[in-house]
């Protein structure tokens, strides 16, 4: 799915154009981008029905397996039949936005999601917003009109919608002075909604009392679930609350291993806090070598510290070998 992420200030983390209803006669195929191609090539029979009665998507299982002209001969022959199908619609704008099967072109991408959009598909309004709030080639930079879109989305549950609205709300990006409250409730739709990075951010909301009561336990819970979801930042500040016991039960060994799998995911402050901990020899064993290699992958990302450099700078020689020896292996080289 398509994210548009704005730099959220906590640090942590009208409709658009006229587009007509439905597409229009005499609207030239996405086949014409195709040079050489003669004839459509024959389409596979038809799959039989799903066991619950409801017919396979051909042309978005073709797409979702990288059989990306052959999605869009599918859902091309599902307009010839219907000409109301907005899921074929939507996949179109999708292939015109990628680039895949025919030249990227975000302008006739948004044209075909804006069809899609007024027959009421939520993610033809979402990936809409998107190109509108972010602004492409032929594609003019619009909020409000991109607001629009995310709210048409958002009524009907979609989470990444209702996420960016909470970003726009928190950033006031459309003229609009920020509204932690509106933000706060977006984030929290978005993750019951299945979201995982707006649970991050209405764990940290909670957390700060930004927007929220303050609630330091509430906060914990949706950092969990953001970091049980992979959200590298949810990790971290979890990790962090686990370790001091704070709105949890103290667990250093547990939060340990979350921020080693923060550290090895690219993360400078787990990388940091990872490198004091064998430092200290506190929730992991006392290891230099281990503590120097962390630390220089965090100093690389801009995180320095002097008093791991200290700590870690007079190595022994089986240590210096044991870190270069990690570091070429972390560092891919």
């Amino acid at each position: 799915m398509t994210r548009f992420a704005l730099a959220a200030a906590l640090a942590v983390s009208s409709a658009g154009a006229a587009i007509a209803q439905t597409q229009a006669p005499g609207v030239a195929s996405p086949l014409a981008n195709l040079a050489g191609l003669e004839s459509r090539p024959s389409l596979p029979p038809a799959l039989p029905p799903r066991a619950d009665g409801v017919p396979p998507d051909l042309a978005f299982g073709a797409y979702q397996r990288g059989n990306f002209l052959y999605a869009l001969l599918e859902a091309e022959r599902r307009l010839d039949g219907n000409r109301t199908d907005a899921a074929a619609m939507t996949l179109i704008g999708e292939i015109y936005h990628d680039g895949v099967a025919v030249v990227g072109d975000d302008r006739e991408a948004s044209r075909w999601y804006g069809l899609a959009s007024n027959l009421g598909d939520p993610q033809a309004a979402y990936e809409l917003g998107v190109l509108l709030l972010q602004g492409a080639k032929g594609v003019a930079k619009d909020p409000v009109a991109a607001r629009a879109q995310f709210e048409r989305a958002a009524a009907k549950n979609h989470s990444g919608a209702l996420y960016n609205l909470g970003i726009m709300e928190l950033n006031g990006v459309d003229g609009k002075t920020p509204d932690y409250a509106k933000s706060a409730q977006y984030f929290l739709r978005a993750a019951n909604a299945g979201d995982d990075n707006a649970a991050y951010s209405y764990g940290v909301m909670l957390r700060e009392g930004k927007g929220v009561p303050q609630d330091i336990v509430e906060a914990a819970h949706w950092l969990k679930r953001a970091a049980d979801g992979g959200i590298i930042a949810g990790q971290v500040e979890y990790a962090i609350m686990l370790f001091n016991g704070e709105g949890v039960t103290r667990d250093e060994a547990g939060a340990a291993k979350i921020l080693l799998v923060a550290a090895a995911r690219g993360n400078p402050i787990a990388q940091n806090r990872i490198a004091h901990l064998y430092v200290s020899g506190r929730a992991l064993p006392r290891d230099l070598a281990k503590a120097a290699a962390w630390n220089s992958f965090a100093k690389a990302a801009g995180l320095q510290d002097q008093d791991l450099d200290v700590a870690t700078a007079a190595l022994t020689l089986d240590e210096r070998r044991r870190f270069t020896k990690m570091v070429h292996e972390l560092g891919g080289f």
